[in-house]
């Protein structure tokens, strides 16, 4: 498949002034389906909009009068120094919304010299992933109902070279997603009557992604990082097969003990993701975890859990020192960064704002959203008055409350 229908996107950069540009330009590129599997969260989307609301009612306190000409945005994460305080975290869909989109991630990361997290619901093998997206890689893990083939797929990624395992925790059972069960939306893909229809309605994904499998591979996009054993396998659809079969089920009696066998056979840095509670973050580094994910999980899983933003200041004061701290959930300006820094976070995580990137112009629009998020901290950080990101603190914004005239 020619390329030319992959990117019809002249002047990217001249089209895509902010993150919601390439929001735009993905929402047009991919069917109706796929774009709301990117873009939606669980229920009644009352996380995905209290995840922005919260970030929204923080205010930025500058300083003037500073001498801000020699800005450096970079940090220092696990004994590696990075050019910028973000992470890409795990995406699943990255793969089916560009042709082989996580190595374009992992490429854009490798550009930006931040770190790049390969999801476990991903379609490009890690091991190529690795070889040809270079850079600072961890893989994601979810634990299906088979805790022993979960294994299995740690010991592969340790073995392909991944530098970090972020565990999933939030997501026992599945999310309860409606958007995508009205849309008809399964994964791996299937064929029926509406996504056809909804396909041939976006040619440029129809051809550039989904035609460039089926011609280049001779195969639909599949899961190709989870390990599934041959006793669950009757054929070659051996995903489908054994998801009939439960067991792509999420595990409802993992617990503190799974954490601690994985910290024991993983050699490298071990992060636990989606953490809320402050005894869950004692927990984890209790249990030996190199750093943890403060996230709700982008409003995807529990729809009225609290917010990353309000739960990350409770958990700063618990584990902070201790571990390193990673935010996420919502990120759309670099401001956001300055803020969730400011929160107590050493690092934040992007899904979504590279997602679109990707969608919109694969691992050039990838690239363009880091760089738009890059511009953005370093405005921010001239406007603030700061020069570096170790010396921002609690004292450069303002929460709800603390405003005697525009709070709450």
């Amino acid at each position: 498949m020619a390329s030319g229908s992959e990117v019809r996107v002249s002047n990217l950069e001249s089209k895509t002034l902010n993150i919601n540009d390439l929001r735009g330009l993905a929402k047009k590129r991919l069917t109706k389906a796929l774009f709301d599997f990117c873009d939606k969260g669980s229920e009644d989307q009352i996380s995905l909009r209290d995840n922005r609301r919260a970030l929204d009612k923080i205010k930025l306190m500058p300083r003037v009068l500073r001498d801000v000409s020699k800005r450096d945005p970079g940090i220092e994460l696990f004994g590696k120094t990075h050019d910028l305080p973000l992470i890409i975290g795990p995406t699943g869909p990255a793969g089916f919304v560009w042709y082989r989109g996580e190595t374009c991630l992992a490429k854009a990361a490798e550009k930006a010299n931040i770190p790049f997290t390969l999801a476990s619901t991903s379609n490009t093998d890690m091991e190529n992933v690795i070889l040809n997206g270079g850079g600072t890689q961890w893989y994601q893990l979810y634990v299906w109902q088979d805790r022993d083939a979960a294994l299995v797929t740690v010991k592969r990624a340790q073995d392909a070279g991944f530098e970090g395992l972020v565990l999933t925790v939030d997501s026992p059972v599945y999310n309860n997603r409606e958007t995508d069960i009205r849309n008809g939306l399964v994964f791996p893909p299937t064929i029926k009557l509406n996504n056809v229809i909804d396909a041939i309605l976006h040619p440029r994904w129809l051809f550039g992604t989904f035609g460039r499998y089926l011609v280049d591979e001779g195969h639909l996009p599949a899961f190709s990082n989870i390990h599934v054993p041959e006793k669950e396998q009757t054929n070659v659809s051996g995903y489908v097969s054994a998801a009939s079969k439960g067991f792509l089920n999420r595990n409802e009696t993992l617990d503190w003990d799974f954490v601690k066998r994985l910290r024991d056979m993983w050699a490298g840095k071990l992060l636990i993701k989606s953490v809320l509670h402050p005894d869950d973050a004692m927990m984890a580094v209790d249990c030996g975890a190199d750093g943890i994910f403060v996230s709700n999980h982008a409003g995807n899983v529990n729809d009225t859990a609290i917010t990353t933003w309000d739960a990350l200041p409770e958990i700063v004061k618990v584990v902070g020192g201790r571990t390193k701290i990673i935010a996420d959930t919502g990120i759309r300006r670099g401001s956001d960064v300055i803020k969730g820094l400011a929160l107590g976070a050493d690092v934040i995580a992007i899904g979504r704002a590279t997602l679109y990137g990707l969608a919109a112009a694969g691992e050039r629009g990838a690239t363009r959203a880091i760089d738009i998020l890059d511009a953005e901290i370093r405005r921010t950080m001239a406007v603030m008055g700061i020069v570096d990101i170790p010396s921002i603190g609690r004292d450069h914004i303002r929460l709800a409350r603390e405003l005697a005239v525009s709070g709450d």
